[in-house]
């Protein structure tokens, strides 16, 4: 991982989010603020990581950060608010929920929610900024978690496989079955589902 440089005299949390693509679920946000002192090796962009690596890792963040949250924005907040703003909304809980206060909060990405303490944004921060790596191997791992859950439910529409994203699997099943309790109605191909576009 090459070095981003941000004040490192600063308790710096990282926050990333996943699930704003797909069709279902919330969107799930989480904020790590490691320990220098129990250093994690392998950290990297939790989608260039094996499932196998990313439970590994999932782990050991949870072990040894020095505090660690995890934000989310149900569907229905995510329709009403659109999925930007949900998203932001899902990162400021994330936060908030932090048991240690940071002075300092990096996020994954172009932008920033509203925060009571200086942030910035970074592009690709998910593969420079460990914290931002720690804060998306958590996200990534419970929302995969709550989509294998979901298909018990429903196991016809295959949310174990795709993860709720638009797959043309998905779009079949959604036509044919018609959308479930959890689907986001704002999104196109819900929509259309429902027969609302």
């Amino acid at each position: 991982m090459s070095e981003f440089i941000y004040p490192h005299t600063y308790r710096v949390a990282g926050v990333d989010e996943v699930g704003r693509g797909p069709l279902v679920g919330a969107v799930v946000t989480a904020a790590v603020i490691l320990d220098p002192a129990r250093p994690i090796s392998g950290l990297a962009d939790s989608k260039k990581l094996s499932e196998k690596r990313r439970l590994s890792l999932y782990d050991e963040i949870v072990d040894k950060a020095l505090a660690w949250s995890l934000g989310r924005a149900e569907p229905a907040e995510i329709d009403s608010l659109n999925i930007l703003h949900a998203t932001m909304l899902a990162m400021q809980r994330a936060v908030a929920g932090l048991s240690i206060s940071p002075e300092y909060v990096l996020i994954d990405g172009n932008r920033c929610p509203v925060l009571p303490v200086p942030s910035m944004a970074v592009v690709k921060g998910d593969s420079l900024v460990a914290e931002i790596s720690a804060a998306s191997i958590l996200a990534k791992v419970t929302r995969d978690k709550e989509m294998v859950e979901l298909d018990l439910q429903y196991p016809e529409y295959g949310f174990a496989q795709h993860k709720g994203y638009p797959t043309a699997y998905h779009l079949e099943k959604l036509a044919a079955l018609g959308a479930t309790e959890h689907h986001r109605r704002s999104f196109s191909p819900v929509k259309r589902a429902l027969g609302l576009a």
